[in-house]
């Protein structure tokens, strides 16, 4: 199935020591599926990672890969997985023909689909030039790719991307962004990152993590409704009457401006839209403009940890 569930993590926390770095993870992926793993630093984003690539055991929880319970069949998950953790494992002094052999022979891959896997993933990483140069010379956004070519070489249905954008120039992030949406079409991919426009131009889905717990987990077309605030951004031709506009249904305050513009704050369940421009109708004020005033992914990512941050200040003090 095209749509098939291929990652499914189950209430999955970790401990290291006292410390507790995630708390019940829960979330799924499907073939053909981007999701965005999105968190500041420390807030548990490798930990899971780590978890979830096999190279750290949850202290409870459950991981299943592909229909393998990754503790119970650790061989089987892992070979369902490419992985490309943040530091990619590059051997600078290999070409890219030997490390990609490597990999493949890492992989087990029997020796003579090798050159073939070889050669599909140089092909699907943009590659296809770069077989007999060393790695050590190639630019760090062909470095990326070759760890890129490297995690995909024995066609895994998932795939793991640790910040695979760093230390990137712009056209390079550009390239490892159209990279990551076409291998979306036939794998299930996560994407790691604290890059918040990362996720909007490349993931079907965003889950936002803070202090080990998961504050957001939806899809982009979603996510967009939560960058709507209650707030309308409204230009008059004319000086407009603020107290009648605060007498709207639904409306909270009204702010003025520089520019004349007016910022018109309303209950989320009570949009007066279609109410201010009947008022500028009839009281003749002239509507220039009238918007919804948007946050920012950034504003949003405040907003969500800082809810996170209150919320556990509060469990701490009641404890």
């Amino acid at each position: 199935m095209n749509d098939a569930v291929l990652v499914e993590v189950h209430n999955v926390s970790r401990y290291y020591g006292a410390r507790l770095a995630i708390q019940d993870v829960s979330f799924t992926i499907r073939r053909g599926e981007v999701l965005g793993f999105l968190g500041p630093n420390g807030a548990g984003k490798t930990t899971t990672m780590q978890i979830l690539s096999g190279n750290l055991a949850p202290s409870s929880g459950r991981v299943v890969i592909a229909g393998h319970d990754l503790l119970e069949d650790p061989r089987a998950a892992k070979a369902a997985i490419g992985y490309l953790p943040e530091q990619p494992p590059l051997y600078r002094e290999l070409t890219v023909d030997e490390y990609l052999d490597y990999c493949a022979a890492l992989n087990r891959l029997p020796k003579p689909q090798r050159r073939a896997a070889r050669d599909n993933a140089k092909a699907r990483c943009g590659l296809k030039d770069t077989g007999q140069r060393l790695i050590g010379n190639l630019s760090k956004g062909f470095q990326q790719r070759v760890g890129i070519a490297q995690a995909i070489i024995h066609l895994p249905p998932v795939v793991i991307l640790d910040e695979p954008t760093i230390g990137l120039d712009p056209i390079q992030i550009r390239e490892i962004r159209n990279l990551i949406r076409e291998l979306g079409r036939d794998h299930g991919v996560i994407l790691s990152t604290h890059i918040l426009p990362e996720v909007q131009a490349t993931c079907d889905r965003v889950q936002i993590i803070h202090k080990g717990r998961l504050v957001l987990s939806d899809s982009i077309e979603a996510l967009a409704q939560h960058l709507k605030s209650a707030t309308l951004i409204v230009a008059f031709r004319q000086p407009p009457d603020v107290a009648r506009l605060e007498q709207l249904p639904g409306v909270r305050s009204v702010q003025t401006d520089t520019g004349g513009r007016v910022r018109i704050f309303y209950e989320p369940s009570a949009d007066p839209t279609d109410a201010v421009v009947r008022l500028a109708g009839e009281s003749g004020w002239g509507l220039h403009e009238i918007a919804p005033e948007r946050l920012s992914l950034e504003e949003l990512f405040v907003e969500l940890t800082a809810t996170t941050t209150a919320e556990a200040t509060t469990r701490e003090a009641a404890a």
